[in-house]
């Protein structure tokens, strides 16, 4: 009989200790198998958003991966109409846990800090910060979900209502399509 191993924060999912030794033996090889895929993952966040503001006519600049945006210290996913000229930045996350969802929610809470510097707390923000989520890892801490929230002003949307994102967003304005 096979000895299974528990899964920190996940007491429905248990891994043969075979698998998990196999894991840890392999690897840097298998974690960077697990981020390829990841992105993969990510993938589809990204399609509907770009499925949505082009079926609405509206210019953006996506970013890639590790990509250098001048004013942004790390380049958010979308930038609307262009990284010359940012009104509305979208970022797109996907997480299973509430570890990385911590981090993720960092990455948003940046640019709503960006968006705001050198603004007294009546004036609006320089560019709208829009969140798209995705994944367990969200559900996970309140906190977090509050700390989003707010980066974003309430503009946090998941792969069930980002048909909402023109209709509740600053991005009617640049709707060039009905």
């Amino acid at each position: 009989m096979s000895e299974t191993v528990l899964i920190p924060g996940r007491a429905d999912l248990g891994v043969p200790y075979a698998m998990l030794l196999y894991e840890r033996f392999l690897g840097r090889p298998f974690a960077g198998h697990r981020d390829s895929v990841s992105e993969l993952v990510g993938d589809v966040l990204e399609s509907a958003i770009e499925g949505v503001l082009a079926g609405a006519g509206i210019s953006f600049r996506k970013t890639k991966r590790a990509q250098r945006v001048p004013g942004f210290d790390q380049a958010p996913d979308f930038i609307i109409p262009s990284e010359f000229n940012a009104q509305v930045v979208i970022e797109a996350k996907i997480t299973e846990d509430d570890g990385t969802a911590r981090d993720k929610v960092t990455r948003v809470q940046h640019p709503g800090e960006l968006s705001m510097a050198g603004r007294g707390a009546d004036e609006p923000p320089k560019f709208e910060v829009i969140a798209c989520i995705a994944g367990r890892g969200f559900k996970v801490r309140r906190e977090d979900m509050k700390k989003l929230l707010l980066a974003t002003r309430g503009k946090v949307f998941t792969l069930q209502n980002v048909d909402n994102l023109i209709a509740c967003t600053r991005l009617g304005e640049f709707r060039t399509r009905e």
